[in-house]
């Protein structure tokens, strides 16, 4: 009797035989097609960006906290191949997408990326692949809109072609944590999906999470950045309680740290970046209206999140009157415009927003990130600037210097010294004179 197509794909894990294809090589794709190339499987990369194609193939990076070393050995390997050219994805045995899930300009979800990458994909399916989502998004996405597809072009799902849902839990410049040592969450399609999902990815993932159904991992997903969103809005919210009191929220969250139980420290900051926190809720909230559901507790937090850059330029704008100097015609340098500290990601950035309002009233803007040389071109976002250095000459002629990203290299004593009015959104000055808390 032959072999089943679960049975050979399995094979194919067992003798290193089988192609893994990654679709979208940004943060969450370029660490896992590196992952499987370094556990001695071949790759296949694909991409609509010809840039990072060359730069690959070039053994060079694009992204600030994966080194060129390790992407060089991957290429030097022969492992690793990677191409715009989507017809190449009949060769993969498995494809994973890790494309983006963005919102809407109605803050509803954007799955043109996950459409546009299944509709170039679907000519090339075949029966024995495995198709693993890990983007970001609502329950029922993977049954809803990849299923379909693979359906339409004759495949039986959990016979002779196998569904996942995985969602990624990549954390950019974590040095505590890698692909391998994440435990990875993930829901079939069918029993025979899973299986198939789990034995694939546990080739690269120390620990695997099996939940009941690809639902179950995408409201997993929602769950864990959910958490966070509502967390860092009630911080938020505390930040300017303790504010008007007259007290340091930083203080205050250090001293409840050192409660060994029942207690998880969450800091406040001017507004929340990344492509999962600030977007993520929304996706649950969108399904939830299906339901007849308000989900009133997750978006009174992304109120409260969303209105922290409004908050910190009002800080600004009272610490200039204080010192009888309008915003219009002030020269404000922002420390740190990524999203995070030590990474080069813009993703959803408050600092960006915070750098808008400003310029919106007038003010003169500069800034320094070590890791964003440049201001890229974003979709909603665009400051024709280059990161200055910091000089005793940049910090003493600005009249307000903003700390929105605290990364490792800023001098802070050094800042400290020589900035004439700080204003401090990560609580990284010690109090002075100088230093307003935002």
């Amino acid at each position: 009797m032959p072999d089943s197509y679960e049975e050979l794909f399995l094979k194919k894990i067992e003798d290193k035989s089988i192609l893994v294809g990654v679709v979208g090589l940004g943060y969450v794709g370029l660490p896992l097609i590196l992952s499987f190339a370094e556990a001695g499987f071949r790759v296949l990369g694909l991409d609509v960006d010809e840039e990072k194609i060359r730069r690959l193939n070039e053994g060079r990076g694009y992204i600030a906290h994966i080194k060129d070393e390790r992407i060089k050995k991957v290429t030097d390997s022969g492992l690793m191949a990677v191409t715009t050219d989507f017809s190449r994805a009949s060769e993969a045995d498995a494809l994973i997408i890790c494309v983006p899930t963005p919102l809407s300009c109605y803050r509803e979800p954007d799955l043109s990326f996950v459409t546009g990458t299944m509709n170039s994909l679907a000519p090339h399916l075949r029966p024995g692949q495995l198709l693993s989502l890990e983007s970001t998004t609502y329950p029922g996405t993977t049954d809803e809109v990849l299923r379909p597809v693979i359906e339409g072009r004759g495949l039986a799902i959990g016979q002779d072609f196998f569904l996942v849902y995985s969602p990624e839990r990549e954390d950019p410049a974590n040095p505590s944590f890698e692909t391998k040592s994440i435990p990875k969450v993930l829901g079939g399609a069918t029993e025979a999906c899973a299986k198939v999902g789990l034995a694939l990815y546990g080739q690269v993932v120390n620990r695997m999470v099996p939940v009941s159904s690809t639902q179950a991992a995408e409201l997993t997903k929602l769950l864990e950045n959910i958490y966070r969103a509502v967390n860092i809005g009630l911080v938020n919210e505390l930040k300017t309680v303790a504010d008007s009191m007259g007290l340091d929220i930083f203080e205050v969250i250090h001293a409840a740290a050192t409660k060994p139980f029942g207690f998880t420290p969450f800091y406040p900051g001017p507004g929340i970046g990344g492509h999962c926190i600030p977007i993520d809720p929304f996706y649950l909230t969108w399904k939830a209206r299906a339901y007849g559901l308000h989900t009133r507790f997750i978006e009174l937090a992304g109120e409260i999140n969303q209105s922290m850059p409004r908050w910190v330029v009002d800080k600004l704008i009272q610490a200039l009157n204080e010192r009888g100097q309008a915003v219009k015609g002030a020269k404000i340098l922002i420390l740190g415009i990524a999203y995070k500290k030590n990474v080069d990601d813009m993703r959803e950035s408050p600092s960006v927003e915070v750098m808008e309002l400003l310029e919106d009233m007038g003010a003169v803007l500069s800034y320094n990130d070590p890791h964003v040389p440049v201001f890229p071109r974003m979709r909603r976002f665009y400051f024709d600037l280059h990161s200055v250095e910091l000089t005793e000459e940049t910090l003493g002629a600005a009249d307000a210097v903003v700390m929105l990203t605290n990364h490792a290299a800023f001098d802070i004593p050094f800042i400290a010294r020589h900035a004439r009015l700080i204003i401090d959104t990560r609580g990284a000055f010690p109090a002075a004179g100088n230093v307003i808390k935002a």
